[in-house]
């Protein structure tokens, strides 16, 4: 449906006449003899086009998905090369709650479908890959998605024009020389380009996207793998029990990821090498800067390597250059290499958008990712954003917006932005009275895949009404757009709000990090604020924070200064409904926040949809309401920089509460 059609279903009266005020928010142009408009392209039909393409026919929008292979997810078609799935498809959890059973599966898309969870395409943990392709068949089939197949788009360009709201439309050229014309670009292709590394020899490498996959081919064999993600141990995994030996090199250490608790990192699924190199078992790792060595070819047709400034110019052989065993009988390197194959990872395509979008500054890692705002909004194109994993700049090694189980709630974001900005219907909420507050916060906590997933990323904001009598529940809002919270989302935050985000303890995660140490658990409430995994944290503000004091918060913080804050104790369960030590602290942080009180509204009641609810407590359930016998308080909020008179760590201690 155009937004021309539609504007008799916008919503509430008043709104065609703030279209006539701000012509701006209006995508549609004026008929014209140009070419075929749409209000939004969506360039790509992997998961993250998909998802968008979604949202925007369940909103009714006009919208079209271009995808140039005969059917969706055809980066899966080819990729993973050894066809194993890293992400998992955990299909049992002992709930029935479909929102939580979303935090175990990384492969499904969201949808109102039940038929289109990625657990009725697969039985295996970690499934195959043709798996995926067959699913994202089915989800753009079933649910009737706008795909234009076999269409690729060969350029992507402006055409400044006054009437667009944003002073351009976007002109995609297609590979029969079609023009197709649209006043919002959603870029789902993807990082399809390999990364390569210039240096002496590098055309001796195979690459990843080339190389046989068939083990027969490495029998015997000496073998260098360039690289040191998921793609090179994948590699180094297929062929480990056939080769002579494997040696690995990149210049970094291997970052493993329930290390860093970054799922892009080193998975366990593929660390065979790590074992057999720490066992002695010939295979190794090896560190040093590529740009900094060469690989030359002897007369047997093994491949050596040596140091760049041993190199003459214009002389390629091994017979007339020295290797470094020549100075350095010990040099790690010193045998020669059958194969050697590049496993660097994945750029994003820049090649077919024009120079006036201004995707990328020329900068390292722009190479890699385009240039986005928090919003995955491009820096140099207003109306182009960015989705799926070419948007994982906004959290690159942080959190999961790389990957399906992230991304598809960040397009949920977007779709949301957009929502508001174009079409003046506000981002989602719920209003409470007060008295459900410490509820409401519960079962989020307890059971979103949003929170739990973008961690740090996406948080859900609590709006207080007038007194403190009520409030705004709003979901998944991205943390870095806090300052422009009112501009974004039609909700005002006139009267504080808390902010409830997931967070691991600041110290717990890295490649050099211990996370395995004795008394890595925090298990009482009154060292929450200590807590290494996973967890809720509530931020109180009587304020919204300013784009500044986002900007400029403190280092290694997601969120600027509050008023006030509150750690729910980590859990080993990741249950978070334990009436004295996570629902009780809560409740007593958000009553001195509020001046209030609400202590009668703390009961877990489960539902019959494996959910949660918190009610007034009944006898089954029910905890004390006397001050005098309940357990003394732990850990709500710091005072003055002081915890119940212990003090307060040093990145606290400037955090005050309301009544001080």
């Amino acid at each position: 449906m155009s937004l021309l059609a539609a504007a008799g279903l916008w919503g509430p009266p008043g709104l065609l006449l703030t279209f006539a005020l701000h012509p701006a928010l209006c995508l549609r142009p004026a008929p014209t003899s140009g070419p075929p408009h749409r209000d939004y392209c969506v360039l790509g039909a992997g998961p993250a086009g998909l998802q968008m393409a979604y949202f925007l026919q369940r909103a009714g929008r006009d919208y079209a998905v271009f995808e140039r292979a005969p059917r969706p997810g055809s980066f899966f078609t080819r990729y993973p090369r050894h066809r194993k799935l890293i992400s998992i498809n955990k299909r049992h959890t002992g709930k029935a709650n479909a929102e939580f059973n979303l935090r175990h599966d990384w492969n499904s898309l969201l949808s109102h479908d039940p038929r289109l969870l990625f657990r009725h395409y697969s039985s295996a943990y970690f499934p195959d890959a043709g798996d995926m392709v067959r699913y994202l068949d089915d989800f753009a089939d079933r649910l009737g998605l706008h795909v234009l197949y076999n269409t690729t788009i060969a350029h992507v360009t402006l055409n400044k024009d006054r009437q667009a709201w944003n002073g351009h439309y976007f002109i995609l050229t297609d590979q029969m020389g079609h023009a197709h014309r649209c006043s919002v670009l959603l870029v789902a292709t993807g990082l399809s380009v390999p990364n390569q590394v210039d240096f002496p020899g590098s055309e001796y490498t195979e690459g990843y996207e080339s190389v046989s996959v068939d083990p027969k081919d490495f029998e015997g064999q000496n073998v260098l793998i360039l690289g040191r993600g998921n793609s090179a141990f994948e590699t180094a995994e297929n062929i480990l029990g056939v080769t002579n030996f494997i040696h690995m090199l990149s210049r970094s250490r291997v970052r493993l990821s329930w290390a860093t608790h970054y799922v892009g990192d080193l998975r366990a699924i593929n660390n065979g090498l790590l074992d057999t190199y720490q066992l002695k078992s010939l295979d190794g790792l090896l560190e040093s800067d590529l740009t900094d060595l060469a690989i030359v070819k002897d007369r047997e047709g093994k491949f050596r390597v040596t140091l760049k400034f041993f190199l003459e110019e214009g002389n390629q052989s091994a017979d007339a250059i020295t290797l470094p065993q020549d100075d350095n009988d010990n040099f790690a390197m010193r045998v020669a290499y059958d194969r050697v194959i590049r496993c660097l990872g994945w750029n994003f395509d820049f090649s077919i958008f024009d120079k006036s979008l201004r995707l990328s500054s020329g900068g390292e890692f722009s190479k890699k990712y385009p240039l986005v705002k928090a919003s995955y909004e491009s820096k140099g194109s207003r109306g182009l954003f960015v989705l799926g994993t070419a948007s994982h700049s906004v959290d690159y090694r942080k959190s999961a917006g790389g990957f399906i189980h992230g991304f598809r709630y960040t397009a949920r974001a977007i779709h949301r932005l957009l929502e508001h900005r174009h079409h003046g219907v506000a981002w989602p909420s719920t209003e409470h009275p007060v008295s459900q507050l410490t509820s409401s916060i519960i079962r989020r906590i307890n059971e979103a895949s949003g929170l739990y997933q973008m961690f740090g990323v996406l948080a859900d904001v609590v709006l207080l009404k007038e007194n403190a009598t009520a409030f705004e529940y709003l979901e998944e809002l991205p943390v870095q757009m806090l300052a422009q919270l009112e501009t974004i989302t039609g909700r005002r935050a006139r009267h504080g709000l808390f902010v409830i985000n997931m967070e691991y303890g600041r110290n717990f995660s890295g490649p050099d990090k211990d996370v395995f140490f004795h008394d890595r658990s925090v298990g009482h409430t009154e060292d929450a604020w200590q807590s290494n995994f996973l967890h809720p944290v509530i931020y109180y503000y009587r304020h919204l924070p300013t784009e500044q004091e986002v900007r400029f918060r403190p280092a290694d913080w997601a969120l600027p200064r509050p008023t006030a804050i509150h750690h729910i104790v980590e859990d080993f369960l990741t249950d978070w409904t334990a009436p004295v030590g996570h629902i009780l602290p809560l409740r007593r942080f958000l009553e001195n926040c509020l001046d209030t009180d609400l202590r009668s509204f703390y009961a877990v009641i489960p539902t019959p949809n494996g959910g949660l609810e918190l009610t007034t407590p009944r006898s089954s359930v029910l905890l004390s309401t006397n001050q005098d016998s309940q357990p003394p308080p732990p850990q709500p909020y710091f005072i003055n920089g002081t915890l119940k008179g212990v003090e307060a760590p040093k990145w606290l201690q400037s955090v005050k509460h309301p009544d001080s």
